[in-house]
C-alpha cells in the first residue's frame, strides 16, 4: 500500500488526466446550470452579471481552492479522504461529539448521489430543446440513467479509460467557448473586484438568497475530497489549476455574452417560451450538436463519479458500523472498484423519483445544494479538530474555522430559503439515511455494552478434555467461531455455552476468529495465538476500513501459512483418512443474537432496537457478510437479555 500511496503522490501527465475523469465531474458540469439559475427570468443587468461572476470567482477561490484543495486535502488518512476517513483519523481521540458530524455529513453526501445525476444529465439533455422545444427530455434522462446504473454490475474499467480524455475535451471546450466571448468584452474582468459580489446581494431580485444559486458552482468540492484516495493530493492540486482556469473562462464568457443583451430576459433569448441557457448560447449553431453530446458525456461521467463514491462510502460505513451489512461485489480487478447492488438500484429509483417529481433541471436546483452545504459545515467542524490534533496555532484555528463557519453559514441560510420549493426533498433523503446510520450504530453499541465475556483460562481444562472425550460424537475436525472479544484471553459467554452446553461440540481443534477494523484504509494483517497448544487457536485479523472482510478466503490463507510453518496439522484425525492425508473438515459457527422478551428497556432503546432488527432482516446475515461458505456455516441464535424485568412475585400453592 505504501508504494501505491507514493505513486499517487507523484504528479504525472497520466495522473492528471485520470484525476480529471474521476474528481471533477460534479464541479466541472456546474457551468451547465449556475448562471442560468442566478439570472432567473428577470431582465439582464450588467451590474447583476458582474456581481454573479464575482460571487462565483470568489466562491471557487475561498471555498474550493483555499478550504478544500489547500487545507482539507492535508487531512488525509494514509492517502484516503472524505468525511468518514477524517472521522476515522480522529476517533482515536475518543471525542463522543465527533460521531454527530460524521453521520450527518455522510448522510448528506450520500443524499447528493440522488440529486447530482438527475440535474447533471437533465441540464445537458435539455440542450436538445434548441432543435425541438417540445421534446420530452424526461424519458431521455431516465433512459440514460437506467443505462448508467445497469452497467455498474459489469464494472467501469473499460469506460474509465475514456473518462479522463473525455473530461479533458470538456474542460478545453469550456475554456475555448468562454475565451471567444471574453475576447470581445474584457470588461467582465471587473468582476474580480469583490465589491461586485457584495453589491449583488443588494440589487439582485432574490437579495441575499441569491447565494443559494451561487453555491451550486462549488458543490463538487466535497466529492473532490472524498475521491482523494483514487488520485492523490498532488495530482488534484496540479489539475485544479487547469480546471479552475477553464471554469472561470467559461463563466466569464457567459457573463460577456449576457451583457450584450442587457434589458432582455433568458425567456426572450430562448425559444417557444422556454428560458435560454447561457451555456449553450455560447456555441455557434454548427457546433451545437457536438456540444450537446460532449456535455451529456460529461454529465454521465459526473454521475458515475457520484455513484462510485456512494459505493465507497457505504463500504466504509459498514466497516464503521454505520450501515447494515449488504452484498458487496468486485466486478473488475481494478483496486477499490466496488459494486453494491442494493445501493445501485436504490440510487436509480431515487434518481427516477427526482426526475419525475421535478421534471425540469431548473426546478431541481431548489433540492440541490442544501445537503452539500450541511456536509461542508460538518467537515469544517471535524477539520477544526484535526488542526487541533496537529497542534496548529489556536488563533490560526479560530480564524480559519470562524471564516468558514461564516461563509458556509451564509450559504446554509440562503439554501434554507429553497426548502419549501424543493429543498425539503434533499432534507428528507438525508434524514432517512441519517436515521438508518444512527439506529444501526446505537443498536450495535447497546448490544456490545451488554455482551458478556469470560476468561478462556477458566475453561481450558474442560475444553481440552472435551476435545479428547471419545464418548461424545465428533462434531467437526476444525470448529471455527467468529468472536467479538477484543482481548485474546476472553471469549463471549455464549460461545462457551454453544461449545459446552447447548450441544457439546467435540472437535480436534477449536478456532476463535476476530476481525479488527483499523484506521489504515487498506491494512491486511493477522496475528495467531495458541491459547491451548493443539486444542485452541485464536486468529486476529487487522483489516482496513476499506477492505472487504472476505474471511473465508483470508482464513484459508492463514491456515495454509500455518501448515507451511509446521504450526498446525489439518489432516483428518480419523485413522483411515489420516493415512491417506485427507484434510479434515472446517465448520464455522456464527452466533446471531435476538431480543429476548424478558427485557424491561427504556422506551427509546426499545424503539432503536426494534428498528435495528427490522433493518437486520433485510441486511446480510453475519455469515454472508464475512464471506463464509454457506455449506460450512451453522447459525445459532441466542436471546439477549439486557434489562431483565423486576423480580416476579410468584407464590407456590401446595395441594
Amino acid at each position: 500500500m505504501s508504494s501505491n500511496h507514493n505513486n499517487l503522490n507523484k504528479v504525472t501527465t497520466g495522473g492528471i488526466i485520470v484525476t480529471l475523469g474521476i474528481i471533477y465531474g460534479d464541479i466541472g458540469t456546474s457551468p451547465l446550470y449556475v448562471m442560468k439559475a442566478i439570472m432567473g427570468e428577470v431582465p439582464i443587468a450588467e451590474e447583476v452579471v458582474l456581481g454573479a461572476l464575482s460571487c462565483i470567482f470568489w466562491t471557487l477561490t475561498l471555498q474550493t481552492t483555499l478550504k478544500y484543495v489547500l487545507l482539507t486535502l492535508q487531512a488525509d488518512n494514509n492517502g484516503e479522504g472524505g468525511i468518514f476517513s477524517l472521522y476515522t483519523l480522529l476517533k482515536r481521540f475518543k471525542k463522543k461529539w465527533m460521531i454527530v458530524p460524521a453521520i450527518i455529513g455522510g448522510s448528506c453526501l450520500l443524499a447528493d448521489g440522488f440529486i447530482t445525476p438527475p440535474i447533471s444529465v437533465a441540464s445537458a439533455v435539455e440542450g436538445l430543446r434548441v432543435f425541438n422545444p417540445t421534446i420530452n427530455t424526461i424519458a431521455i434522462v431516465i433512459g440514460i440513467l437506467f443505462a448508467l446504473f445497469f452497467i455498474q454490475r459489469f464494472g467501469t474499467k473499460f469506460l474509465g479509460r475514456f473518462f479522463g480524455p473525455m473530461m479533458l475535451v470538456w474542460f478545453s471546450m469550456l475554456g475555448i467557448l468562454g475565451f471567444i466571448q471574453i475576447f470581445d468584452n474584457f470588461s467582465v474582468f471587473k468582476a474580480l473586484n469583490p465589491y461586485y459580489a457584495i453589491h449583488l446581494l443588494s440589487i439582485h431580485h432574490e437579495g441575499f438568497y441569491v447565494l443559494g444559486f451561487v453555491f451550486l458552482c462549488t458543490t463538487g468540492a466535497e466529492a473532490l475530497y472524498s475521491d482523494m484516495g483514487h488520485c492523490g493530493r498532488k495530482n488534484i492540486r496540479a489539475s485544479w489549476v487547469f480546471v479552475k482556469t477553464m471554469l472561470v473562462l467559461n463563466y466569464f464568457g457567459q457573463g460577456a455574452f449576457l451583457m450584450k443583451y442587457s434589458g432582455q430576459t433568458l425567456v426572450d433569448l430562448g425559444s417557444s417560451g422556454n428560458p435560454g441557457n447561457p451555456f449553450y448560447m455560447l456555441m455557434p449553431d454548427w457546433f451545437l450538436p457536438v456540444g450537446i453530446v460532449i456535455a451529456t458525456s460529461a454529465a454521465i461521467i459526473a454521475s458515475q463519479a457520484l455513484i462510485s463514491g456512494s459505493f465507497t462510502m457505504i463500504s466504509e460505513a459498514m466497516r464503521l458500523n454505520f450501515w447494515p451489512k449488504v452484498s458487496v461485489k468486485f466486478p473488475t480487478e481494478l483496486k477499490g472498484q466496488l459494486y453494491i447492488p442494493s445501493i445501485n438500484w436504490l440510487l436509480f429509483f431515487g434518481c427516477c423519483f427526482i426526475v419525475l417529481y421535478f421534471e425540469e433541471s431548473s426546478k431541481m436546483e431548489a433540492a440541490y445544494g442544501l445537503a452539500i452545504i450541511i456536509c461542508m459545515l460538518m467537515t469544517t467542524s471535524l477539520l477544526g479538530m484535526f488542526m487541533a490534533t496537529r497542534r496548529y496555532n489556536p488563533w490560526v484555528i479560530f480564524l480559519i474555522i470562524s471564516v468558514y463557519v461564516t461563509i458556509e453559514g451564509a450559504f446554509f441560510i440562503a439554501n434554507i430559503d429553497k426548502f419549501s420549493s424543493g429543498g425539503y426533498v434533499s432534507v428528507i433523503i438525508t434524514g432517512v439515511l441519517g436515521i438508518i446510520m444512527t439506529v444501526w450504530y446505537t443498536a450495535k453499541r447497546i448490544r456490545s455494552d451488554y455482551t458478556e465475556f469470560t476468561k478462556v483460562d477458566n475453561y481450558k481444562t474442560v475444553i481440552s478434555e472435551l476435545s479428547n472425550d471419545r464418548s461424545i460424537p465428533k462434531y467437526a475436525t476444525h470448529l471455527v467461531y467468529l468472536t467479538n472479544a477484543q482481548f485474546s484471553d476472553e471469549i463471549e459467554s455464549k460461545v462457551l455455552y454453544s461449545i459446552l452446553q447447548k450441544r457439546p461440540k467435540r472437535a480436534d481443534l477449536y478456532w476463535f476468529v476476530h476481525v479488527n477494523v483499523v484506521d489504515e484504509p487498506y491494512r491486511m494483517d493477522y496475528r495467531v495465538r495458541h491459547i491451548i497448544e493443539g486444542d485452541v487457536i485464536r486468529v486476529d485479523f487487522y483489516l482496513g476500513f476499506r477492505v472487504a472482510p472476505r474471511i473465508n478466503l483470508m482464513f484459508k490463507e492463514v491456515v495454509k501459512d500455518m501448515v507451511a510453518r509446521g504450526e498446525v496439522d489439518i489432516t483428518s484425525r480419523y485413522k483411515s483418512l489420516n493415512r491417506n492425508n485427507v484434510i479434515g473438515d472446517f465448520k464455522f459457527i456464527v452466533i446471531e443474537k435476538f431480543m429476548s422478551y424478558d427485557n424491561d428497556l427504556p422506551w427509546y432503546e426499545r424503539i432503536i432496537l426494534d428498528i435495528y432488527y427490522v433493518l437486520k432482516k433485510i441486511s446480510l446475515s453475519e455469515g454472508r457478510a464475512f464471506g463464509l461458505d454457506s455449506s460450512a456455516v451453522k447459525v445459532e441464535k441466542f436471546p439477549i437479555v439486557i434489562h431483565p424485568p423486576e423480580d416476579i412475585a410468584l407464590n407456590r400453592v401446595d395441594e
